[in-house]
């Protein structure tokens, strides 16, 4: 296999005099380089640098409170698994809290509450993430705790074998005793048949079962390396001193050999795929996965809008005819996979008892065709933007939550500031835009079909949960419309 080693020497795009002061005597791993700024939204920037072993800070001030939200994105997710060995991604996510050289376990955990703060992960596709919360003042420990299990992280077999047994507990409720995870999991699987998306970023359970601790070494000497990682700082914080604090830190961790990412490019799909299964739910369902394009594509833009008018709350389309006029429906979701290759863009339905997913299926091509055949309106348009602008808006509300889009369009589309750019996208997307996206992706041709039909063993749909209803006895429509707000695989620890 071909590795190349991915540290980077960026020069400074100007001169910095604070750059230069905090380089004075430092080795060269720990050298700091300025890149520039990029604007995130109207008023405020994201400062870039770059260290000599390839660790990227992306640093932004708030003032807005008095805390401070500390991430760490690595650029690993499952795609960059083998058959085989799936699942070691989203493992490492749960190895990562247990003991390193200067800390028993446990102690990660207990040092951060008792100083207020709160922490989590998150493994997908495309990325792995680690996040902190905390106060202003206490943005040393964070900087601390993080560079210690980048770096000294203990593999030990009984570890692994503990944190194996987490995961595959988790498999077993999340994904093989979870209707939804199980048919979501089989989705992928029928639709992808040579990309890495095709299996769960959770793993195969024998997959699971049998890494060993030196898979774990190896996954963790590759990926958990400065020049594979980005730190993001967003808060109240004093510019030198958080830099100081990363280059102390980090300094002497030196850079990987990151093996080239040589994604195998799934074939064009030319015929619907179709799979029926039986599971233990007391109605019908259907889930179907369109191709779909990437997240850097305008097409997935105006895609996302097509998706709000479809499924976007109690006024969408879906909404009104299948659960308002039709009462054949309860659960009702749609999503534009936020990946860094082509995806899927996914329909989920629910049917009311009496119901079947052959009406499901009916229901839901009549308004598809309605679509690819007339469109929008001005109106649907204008409330389908506003709301993922709203939607967008109200993430940004927190240090935290300007973090983790940082974050996650920094390692997808290696740009801090693209929410923003993708928020001026939905403004511009019109309805040539939107009715060209449904003539071009919601076709038959390109889809995936997974029916759930009763297995006998549920109870009714009240006993089984699935009629989600809201105060006024409706079923809601679901439009998820944040970059990563579903993750139907992995997800957080």
């Amino acid at each position: 296999m071909t590795a190349t080693v991915t540290a980077v020497t960026t020069a400074c795009v100007q001169p910095d005099p604070r750059v230069v002061r905090l380089n004075e005597g430092r080795s060269a791993l720990s050298q700091l380089s300025y890149e520039g700024e990029a604007a995130f939204g109207p008023a405020m920037k994201v400062a870039r640098y770059r260290m000599g072993n390839g660790l990227k800070i992306l640093l932004l001030i708030d003032r807005g409170a008095p805390v401070v939200s500390y991430h760490t994105w690595f650029k690993v997710g499952s795609r960059d698994e083998k058959p085989g060995k799936t699942g070691l991604a989203h493992l490492f996510e749960h190895l990562m809290f247990n003991e390193t050289k200067h800390l028993a376990a446990g102690e990660f955990d207990r040092k951060l509450e008792e100083n207020g703060a709160e922490s989590n992960a998150g493994t997908w596709l495309d990325w792995t993430m680690y996040h902190e919360s905390l106060p202003a003042p206490k943005l040393a420990l964070a900087v601390q705790l993080e560079s210690d299990r980048m770096a000294n992280l203990i593999l030990r077999d009984k570890q692994v074998s503990s944190e194996k047994e987490v995961v595959a507990n988790e498999r077993r409720y999340r994904v093989d005793d979870d209707v939804e995870g199980s048919v979501n999991e089989l989705l992928y699987q029928t639709a992808f048949t040579k990309h890495p998306y095709h299996w769960p970023t959770i793993g195969w359970m024998k997959d699971i079962q049998d890494f060993t601790t030196s898979d774990c070494e190896a996954f963790y000497k590759t990926y958990y390396a400065p020049n594979n990682a980005t730190v993001v700082i967003v808060g109240d914080v004093v510019v030198d001193d958080a830099l100081k604090l990363v280059q102390d830190a980090y300094g002497a961790l030196p850079p990987s050999q990151i093996p080239a990412r040589d994604y195998p490019k799934e074939p064009t799909q030319d015929a619907e795929r179709r799979a029926t299964v039986k599971k233990p739910t007391a109605t019908e369902k259907v889930m179907i996965g369109y191709k779909a394009p990437p997240l850097d594509s305008l097409d997935h833009a105006a895609l996302t809008v097509l998706n709000e008018i479809l499924f976007g709350g109690r006024s969408s389309r879906i909404y009104r005819s299948l659960v308002k006029s039709q009462e054949i429906a309860t659960d009702l979701r749609g999503w534009v996979g936020t990946f860094a290759d082509p995806g899927l863009y996914e329909m989920y339905l629910t049917a009311r008892e009496a119901h079947t997913a052959v009406e499901l299926e009916a229901a839901l091509a009549k308004e598809v065709t309605l679509m690819r055949e007339h469109g929008v309106s001005p109106v649907e348009l204008e409330k389908a933007k506003s709301r993922l602008e709203l939607g967008f808006l109200q993430g940004m509300e927190t240090a935290s939550g300007k973090a983790e889009q940082i974050g996650f369009y920094d390692t997808v589309l290696d740009d801090p500031g693209a929410g923003f750019a993708r928020l001026d996208q939905y403004r511009t997307i019109t309805a040539a835009d939107v009715l060209r996206v449904a003539q071009t992706y919601l076709l038959d041709q390109h889809r995936t079909v997974i029916v759930v039909l009763p297995d006998g063993t549920a109870g009714s749909a009240e006993e089984d949960g699935d009629d989600e209803e809201g105060d006024d006895g409706d079923a809601e429509a679901t439009a998820k419309s944040l970059p990563h707000g579903a993750m139907p695989w992995g997800g957080l620890r």
